[in-house]
């Protein structure tokens, strides 16, 4: 029997976008699918051209307005495929995504994820370029994490094809969190798994840029998700192996986080500094203009990064 695949997409005010990419879902040339959205409170017209779909096999659950992280979870539970791609309302795949990560886990023993080649985009993925990142190969777990936290690469969601085993011994989103709940999630998923299969002929799609995006936000609550999301995937990669270069690629980590929060993100700073420190600390540096680097080298990072801020919300 050909295993089936569930796509389970939340679904957020995302009318201008979900079309496309329910679109290249029902395109899969893998013959065995489940299409799963979750609108998640939407204001606009998301879950009216969701329902254009249903003929077509969609099954479209709503909800109360409850976050990215508990649609996923509402999606998982009534998904019944044997794997899973968690997929947002405005990414974009190739017709034969699906079909070709499917082949190759079929290669290897149970419990191997599978991942592909990506490329932003934002209006057309015409304008899309794959640039060959070095977490673009066939990696364990540990390497894949370490090699993507020293400044190897990503993976966004839909670019991941996991067995529902392999997620199930993960367990579910953490609905607590909103900004980067994915670095929660996947370092889970992988750390379950018994590695990574790079397919470099998939193909995924990730638009920026759509409207205001998680990514994009600074408010305390965001400051406060992500501050949490990677004490949690830090906690779990030191669980699977605490060794010299997973506490550098921790602190790596843990320092462009603290780039990034500063000044918005003030009772963070003084525990994210020590924890820097406690792990052995890391040469990495905050990047910027030449500007922002003069004056870092004059006056240091901070007063660097409270005037880049300032020029940004002047303008």
């Amino acid at each position: 029997m050909t295993p089936r695949v569930s796509f389970l997409i939340p679904c957020y005010n995302a009318a201008p976008w979900i079309a496309a990419a329910l679109d290249s879902v029902f395109a899969q040339t893998w013959p065995n699918i489940e299409v799963i959205v979750v609108d998640d409170g939407s204001r606009d017209e998301s879950a009216l051209i969701a329902e254009r779909y249903v003929d077509r096999g969609l099954r479209l659950i709503g909800q109360a307005n409850r976050g990215q992280a508990a649609a996923f979870n509402e999606a998982w539970r009534h998904a019944t495929g044997d794997y899973f791609v968690f997929f947002d309302a405005d990414d974009i795949m190739a017709p034969d995504k699906t079909a070709v990560q499917m082949t190759r886990l079929a290669q290897l023993e149970p419990g191997w994820i599978a991942s592909c080649a990506w490329a932003r985009f934002r209006d057309d993925i015409a304008e899309a370029r794959f640039l060959p990142e070095p977490v673009w190969r066939d990696l364990a777990a540990v390497d894949w994490l370490v090699e993507s936290w020293m400044g190897g690469g990503m993976m966004h969601g839909a670019a991941w094809l996991i067995p529902r085993s392999v997620a199930d011994q993960a367990g579910p989103w953490d609905e607590s969190l909103s900004l980067i709940n994915d670095l929660d999630f996947f370092p889970r998923v992988l750390l379950a798994s018994r590695g990574v299969a790079f397919c470099p002929e998939a193909r995924t799609y990730y638009r920026s840029g759509a409207g205001a995006s998680l990514s994009g936000q600074r408010s305390p609550a965001a400051c406060a998700s992500a501050f949490r999301a990677m004490r949690n995937s830090r906690e779990a990669l030191l669980r699977a192996e605490d060794s010299p270069r997973t506490r550098l690629a921790c602190a790596t980590t843990l320092q462009r986080f603290l780039y990034w929060v500063y000044p918005d993100g003030r009772e963070y700073i003084a525990e994210t500094e020590a924890e820097v420190r406690r792990l052995g600390g890391t040469a990495v540096r905050p990047t910027g203009g030449r500007l922002f680097q003069l004056i870092s080298k004059i006056a240091g990072w901070k007063r660097a990064r409270r005037l880049e801020l300032w020029q940004t919300r002047q303008k």
